[in-house]
């Protein structure tokens, strides 16, 4: 159980570029969260296409998601429902024929981006500089 959540040790280079993208993405996606944490159940407004549990699901993966992110905590269970929420996302947006870029309007440019970040820390978990590092590192083996 303990390989799910800290797998093989990556280099320091590539665990502190691992570090800078979980803050960067984990603050953003905390941020684009906000507004829907505050109102978990109902955000989408009374004509939502899908059920408030969902849109509870959502707002909890984007919130928590980013918060266990910037911790690097639990990263690959918190990547995974984040990594659900941005395939709806992306497929919502895709299904109403909105572009990959949009110039002002809805695109799904940014589910798609926060779908394959998910992807990422989910093959190759968080780096060295975090809490799954910290509880989940194999011990050293003596010889």
């Amino acid at each position: 159980m303990k390989r799910l959540f800290y797998p093989d040790v990556l280099s320091p280079r590539a665990s502190l570029g691992l570090l800078a993208l979980r803050l960067l993405a984990g603050v953003a996606m905390m941020h684009h969260g906000w507004g829907k944490i505050q109102n978990p159940f109902d955000w989408m407004g009374p004509t939502a296409p899908v059920p408030g549990f969902l849109q509870g699901l959502a707002a909890l993966s984007e919130f928590g998601g980013g918060l266990a992110l910037v911790l690097g905590l639990l990263t690959p269970l918190a990547m995974f429902g984040l990594l659900c929420t941005m395939a709806f996302a992306s497929f919502f947006h895709i299904s109403n024929g909105d572009p990959f870029v949009g110039t002002g309007g809805p695109s799904w440019e940014l589910a798609g981006l926060y779908f394959v970040i998910s992807l990422c820390f989910i093959l190759c978990g968080p780096g060295s500089f975090s809490l799954d590092a910290k509880l989940f590192r194999p011990a050293p083996s003596k010889a």
